[in-house]
Order: structure tokens, then sequence, then C-alpha cells
């Protein structure tokens, strides 16, 4: 059995929809565990020193066979696939809310100023935030949190990973600096952060 548990390791990451965690692979394959870890770790390196156009990634607390970013504008030519655009008031709410999680509706208000009803709706239904409890206060208000999806869509082994402030602005700088050279504006470049994958497993992510 110990000779085929990369392959079946490499189907089984090829047919789920989400990523595989090593407690889930454990689950549904009858080998030791640390035999199945070994043998997806060696798996992994096989990925990385040939020259494939898939890797394996580990992402949102599982593992996941992905397409190379470089190949997807194939693609998305092949698939027809789109990006559906998050406006800058749901990008403000999705980062407040990734990281100030717990955080209430009136909280994120608070925050940004300004009703946020219809944006955390938009977010819930793009499955990007999900309610993860309730506040003990007055009328026990809703707490939302990030989702397992919001990790696969931006490519984020799990919350540790997301840039600290400090590294978005600098991000932010350059961007404004490299499109100001370019005599643009964010505005006006229409591949900026305003555009998310549609699908977790695209291949922009």
């Amino acid at each position: 059995m110990e000779k085929n548990l990369k392959p079946l390791i490499e189907a089984l990451l090829f047919v789920s929809e989400h990523p595989l965690s090593l407690n889930r692979l454990d689950r549904l394959i009858e080998a030791p565990r640390e035999e199945i870890k070994t043998a997806l770790m060696e798996l992994v390196k096989d990925y990385q020193k040939e020259p494939r156009g898939l890797y394996i990634e580990e992402v949102a607390g599982g593992w996941q066979i992905r397409t190379r970013p470089e190949y997807a504008p194939w693609i998305k030519r092949l698939f027809k696939l789109g990006q559906q655009k998050l406006s800058r008031p749901a990008l403000e709410v999705l980062s407040i809310v990734a990281y100030r999680q717990p955080i209430t509706r009136a909280e994120i208000e608070n925050i940004r100023g300004v009703d946020c009803a219809g944006v955390i709706r938009t977010l819930l239904e793009k499955n990007l935030i999900k309610i993860a409890g309730r506040k003990d206060a007055p009328g026990r208000p809703a707490m939302y949190g990030t989702t397992r999806e919001f990790l696969e869509v931006f490519g984020l082994k799990d919350l540790t990973a997301l840039p600290t402030l400090k590294e978005i602005e600098e991000l932010e700088k350059t961007i404004r600096d490299e499109l100001h050279a370019e005599g643009t504006t964010p505005e006006d470049n229409s591949t900026g952060r305003n555009n998310i994958p549609q699908e977790g497993r695209n291949p922009d992510t």
C-alpha cells in the first residue's frame, strides 16, 4: 500500500473541490498517518522539481492542486472565465473583518462611518464572510469572520498569512508610484485590487 500512497493522494487532491487537510486524508486512507504525511510531502516536491502546469499548495488549512498563474490567460480563454469585481466599500469591509474578526456590524460601521448592511449582505452571499457567533451584549448582535473560501480565494494558508498593515501600506505606495509614473490613477487600473477570482481554484489566486 505504501508505494501507492502518492498516486492515491494525487487522485484525491485532483478530484476534491476544496483543499484536503492531513486529518481528512488520514480519515480517507487506510495507512499510518506518518506514511501519508511523508507521501504528501514527497508529492509536493515532485510537483516542484518538474516543469508542470500544476503545483500543490498548502492553503486554507489543507492541500490543493492548482494551475500555475502564468497559464491563467489560456485557461481563461478555454473556460471563458471572468472576474467578479468587489467594490471599494466591499474590499474595505472585507479587510476590516479579516483583521478585526470576530466583529459586529456596528463595530464595522463605527470604523467606516457609514451603513454597511448592504455590503455585509453581499460578502455573505459571496461566502467570503460568515456569522461567527453572537456577541454577549444587548440584542446579541451577530459577529462576522472570514470563511475558508476567503482563504482559498486569496491563496492564504491561514489567517496568520495575512500581510501586516505596514506591508499593505508599502504595497499601496508602490502601486500608487507606479501608476503615477504611467500617468494613470488607481481608478483607471481595471486589473487592480478591486478584482478577485471568481473561484478559489482560479489560477489568478
